[in-house]
């Protein structure tokens, strides 16, 4: 039971944390983005400090080689001149700066492998980066179109703005006229009051007609002629 409900909470977590990561998409890769950029920062920062190195070492080697040539020139001119103590110790100090050479020159060759590697190291930091910022605009776009994707699809499940305001109209266009339901009771009181009851009789032909017909203008107009 306890198993169950462990492997349970484990993937609710789970779910929650992708739900976070979906939400936060954005926020995330340019978080990454920055925290590699910082990376290939640093290494360049390292990349410059065994270039640094590697020219002071070479300028350390350039003066041994220097001052042996020196040295040699000298022991040979003291040998000529027979003066070979003179040789001997130059011979000695000669031969502590050529031990001194080869470890220097080692030193060097373990700098030049370094800063290759590392030169390589940065290069395809830099490629990555470019990549991460081009997949970071590409990321924008799909986001950007899936929110209005959402918008739209949710607009079109329900009632729209559109549709709304269509049947606002038609429910304004299908209202009674004020004035002709006015004119209406109007008439219903006339024939229910007894102003109407006259002019019924009159039209059943009792008594005179309280109104003025056509036939009546028509017959006027006749006798007049």
């Amino acid at each position: 039971m306890f198993r169950t409900l462990s492997t349970l909470m484990k993937g609710a977590q789970a779910r929650t944390e992708d739900r976070v990561r979906d939400a936060y998409a954005i926020e995330l890769i340019d978080q990454k983005i920055r925290e590699a950029e910082l990376a290939v920062r640093a290494a360049k920062g390292t990349l410059a400090s065994l270039i640094q190195r590697r020219r002071a070492e070479q300028r350390l080697v350039d003066g041994i080689e220097t001052r042996r040539s020196d040295l040699e020139t000298r022991a040979r001119a003291a040998l000529a001149a027979g003066r070979e103590e003179l040789a001997t110790e130059a011979a000695e100090t000669i031969a502590g700066l050529e031990n001194e050479l080869r470890l220097r020159r080692e030193t060097l060759d373990r700098l030049d492998a370094k800063i290759v590697r590392l030169t390589r190291s940065v290069e395809a930091g830099q490629r990555r980066m470019i990549e991460l910022r081009q997949g970071a605009v590409q990321a924008r776009a799909v986001k950007r179109e899936a929110e209005i994707q959402s918008r739209l699809s949710a607009s079109l499940s329900g009632q729209t703005a559109a549709e709304e305001a269509k049947e606002l109209i038609a429910r304004v266009l299908g209202q009674d006229d004020p004035f002709e339901h006015s004119e209406i009771l109007a008439e219903i009181d006339e024939g229910l009051g007894n102003e109407g009851l006259a002019d019924r009789m009159a039209a059943a032909g009792f008594g005179k007609a309280t109104r003025t017909n056509a036939a009546d203008v028509l017959a006027r107009l006749k006798s007049t002629n």
